[in-house]
């Protein structure tokens, strides 16, 4: 095998704000895995949060570039596993492990969700994300972008009258993600005010490690609760069981698409909501979040739909929530250059 490593800096439509980090553009990884002249994509973005850097992961995979050339690939569960025991970060893995999935795809001439055994027929739509801003900016990204179901990032002084302002220019439902910001008892007090406002859901209102105080929302709010930044690898699924109603994944965190379908698996098993979320990705990441979405309740993939400019092909999605799946195999993706 040989492998590539190119960072992009992504540029984004707008400034992107959420409880604790404001940014304008998105630093990614690309790698590509080259076998028998097929090449397999992946992608991870850096994270100041969890303190990575694309220089940092690409320090990461040059350190064994020379082990992985040399692998002997044969499915990419079994290339997950190898990857593990060098000690590689989540996020480094994440890039491997999704471009591994999608040179497989390729190799086998199929596309990911036939390899997996499922099919297009039910998918859920994908919500658009307005980050924190001044209310009138986030009113502007409503109109300029009409969508069936908003993700409305809060941790604000004034988060349900920011909800009550946006409901007034749009019969959307909503999605809230609070990044941490709230308390327990904000949580209980803001859920039913937030439920009469059209919204769905809650997404991580409180810290990760907040185990007492979402005991006590799971006993009082009147809207679910998600977990994400509790659930990051396969072994929080089972602790979120106790906690959340369902669980939010990411394929950089949770180290690519080879832990992610465990964890997908694993949550319906415990009865839980599934959603597959993005970390402003390009289309290289969104088309690998993309052949999961026949398995999933709900979903965020808007990552390259936040972007000034994009830097491959491959899954788009229409103005009404719809996605166009590339006729290519494996994950559909082709890079501009």
């Amino acid at each position: 095998m040989k492998i590539s490593l190119k960072k992009y800096v992504l540029p984004l439509k707008h400034t992107f704000s959420i409880s604790r980090k404001s940014v304008d553009f998105q630093d990614t990884l690309i790698v590509g895995i080259t076998l028998n002249e097929q090449t397999g994509y992946g992608e991870a973005t850096s994270n100041p949060y969890y303190h990575i850097t694309v220089e940092g992961m690409m320090q990461e995979i040059e350190a064994i570039r020379t082990k992985i050339e040399m692998y002997n690939f044969t499915t990419p569960a079994v290339f997950h596993k190898f990857l593990l025991s060098n000690g590689l970060s989540n996020f480094a893995i994440c890039a491997l492990d999704v471009a591994a999935h999608d040179l497989y795809g390729k190799l086998n001439n199929k596309t990911l969700y036939d390899l997996w055994g499922t099919n297009l027929q039910h998918y859920p739509t994908t919500n658009y994300t307005i980050g924190i801003a001044p209310i009138d900016k986030m009113v502007e990204k409503i109109k300029e972008t009409p969508w069936p179901i908003y993700k409305i990032k809060l941790g604000t002084d004034d988060d349900v009258g920011i909800i009550k302002e946006l409901r007034k220019h749009t019969e959307a439902l909503f999605r809230i993600d609070a990044n941490c910001a709230w308390t327990a008892a904000e949580t209980i007090r803001n859920a039913p005010l937030l439920k009469d406002l059209g919204v769905e859901f809650l997404e991580q209102p409180l810290k990760a490690n907040d185990w007492e105080g979402m005991e006590m929302v799971m006993h009082h709010s009147v809207l679910p609760i998600i977990a994400d930044e509790s659930c990051i690898v396969e072994t929080d699924v089972e602790k979120c069981a106790l906690h959340y109603n369902g669980i939010n994944i990411k394929l950089t965190k949770c180290g690519g698409l080879t832990p992610a379908l465990r964890m997908i698996k694993k949550g319906k098993e415990l009865g839980l909501k599934v959603m597959v979320g993005c970390m402003t990705e390009s289309t290289v990441g969104i088309s690998a979040i993309a052949q999961l979405l026949p398995q999933l309740d709900y979903v965020d993939m808007d990552g390259a739909m936040l972007l000034k400019e994009d830097i491959a092909n491959g899954v788009q999605i229409r103005a009404d929530g719809t996605v166009v799946f590339p006729e290519g195999i494996g994950c559909g993706v082709a890079l501009f250059n």
